[in-house]
């Protein structure tokens, strides 16, 4: 399995979306401070994930969620409540 997650910073208004296939060992990665991009904003809680059979499925579903901003913008709308809690 490959997943693309979301990841909320519980201290910042701060979300990362990424990807990977072991998803709960990548989480305490980030919340570790292993990863450059959210070392910062520690402790992060998982908020979302989607899971696919095909790393390139997931890679290209992170790559729109990264870089077409009404994909995310559609995905933020529909977690608003999941975002909102600290």
């Amino acid at each position: 399995m490959h997943y693309v997650y979301l990841l909320k910073s519980k201290r910042y208004d701060f979300v990362y979306i990424g990807s990977t296939h072991d998803l709960r060992n990548r989480v305490s990665e980030h919340n570790e401070g292993k990863n450059q991009s959210t070392k910062f904003y520690v402790p992060l809680k998982l908020v979302y994930y989607e899971a696919y059979l095909n790393k390139h499925d997931a890679e290209a579903r992170e790559y729109k969620l990264k870089h077409h901003g009404s994909v995310i913008g559609h995905l933020k709308k529909r977690l608003a409540g999941s975002l909102s809690e600290g």
